[in-house]
């Protein structure tokens, strides 16, 4: 072969392996363009003007939502397509059980994401007994033993390390989101579509028509949980939270890493100013108003038009 036959061999397959990564390119911008075509944006479903009697858009522009704020029509449009599997974890120990566990399932069985599949993932100890639930369709609960030594000491440490252990091991191949929930509170109406993000936040009812200065940050310094004076955006509830799994996954591990922290300076912060401290460096895509866990132990403002969960009485602050 010649050196010109040599040289036209080359030209010709540096022209087809061009073609052929033209062509790759295109496919990767059709696919990611199609992709983009199909994603929900904000504005399809968020209407914040419908709210102008509260905060409906963070400084970082998440959805904040009220009843009144979404398009149910839109977002039904959208999730309709998914094939949408939604967990949600609950964690419960002791007397608490007897008297919290029946209420929550029920209303959560017939509150919570209607229409779609939901995996309820109940977390308890040895000596609960499960009480009898009629699932509705699309419906399936998984029950996790937690025999942590600690559960009296920490419920919050305890639960965490077990929500972080079942994520990895059971839960973050079944669902495309999953919500943790303390057992204290009752669905009172429902919760749908509205309510799913990627890293979702619930604004603290009590805490949300309070000044900033106020807020019960930790501050001190050598805590891994310190909000300096003078920072800070919300005070967030730690009895709701959600997002992916791998969110959640990351929520925990950054919360047991706090507190291994804290240990070595002898400090006992608690989880939820663990919680607010992370949400403060990573901030959620989308927030919850307090309509969805609203204190029942006070009278709601006006703002608080529609109560979708209410908390109840053994709370702890």
């Amino acid at each position: 072969m010649t050196d010109m036959d040599t040289q036209e061999t080359m030209n010709c397959k540096r022209k087809t392996l061009l073609l052929i990564l033209g062509l790759s390119l295109l496919l990767l911008f059709d696919h990611y363009s199609r992709k983009n075509q199909e994603e929900l944006q904000l504005s399809d479903w968020f209407s914040p003007r419908e709210r102008p009697d509260v905060i409906t858009t963070t400084s970082w522009l998440a959805p904040v939502v009220w009843e009144g704020t979404f398009s149910r029509k839109a977002l039904e449009k959208h999730y309709r397509k998914q094939n949408l599997t939604t967990g949600l974890a609950v964690f419960v120990s002791g007397r608490l059980a007897d008297q919290y566990l029946e209420l929550f399932l029920h209303s959560a069985n017939k509150y919570f994401l209607n229409g779609y599949r939901v995996i309820f993932y109940i977390m308890v100890d040895t000596f609960v007994k499960l009480p009898q639930i009629k699932w509705g369709p699309l419906r399936q609960f998984k029950v996790f033993i937690v025999t942590e030594d600690s559960w009296q000491d920490n419920v919050d440490l305890v639960r965490m390390k077990s929500l972080a252990k079942h994520i990895i091991w059971d839960i973050q191949d079944e669902v495309d989101f999953l919500f943790s929930m303390t057992v204290t509170q009752i669905f009172q109406n429902n919760v749908g579509l509205e309510v799913l993000g990627e890293l979702v936040a619930q604004l603290h009812a009590w805490w949300y028509f309070k000044d900033r200065a106020s807020f019960p940050y930790e501050r001190r310094p050598k805590s891994a949980a310190c909000i300096p004076f003078g920072q800070g955006d919300f005070y967030y509830d730690g009895a709701f939270v959600g997002g992916t799994p791998l969110e959640l996954l990351n929520l925990a591990e950054e919360y047991l890493n706090g507190i291994i922290h804290d240990l070595r300076f002898r400090l006992n912060s608690t989880y939820e100013k663990h919680l607010n401290k992370y949400f403060f460096l990573r901030k959620p895509t989308k927030l919850l108003s307090p309509e969805y866990n609203w204190d029942a132990s006070f009278y709601p403002p006006p703002q608080v038009q529609y109560v979708k969960v209410a908390q109840q009485s053994e709370r702890r602050h």
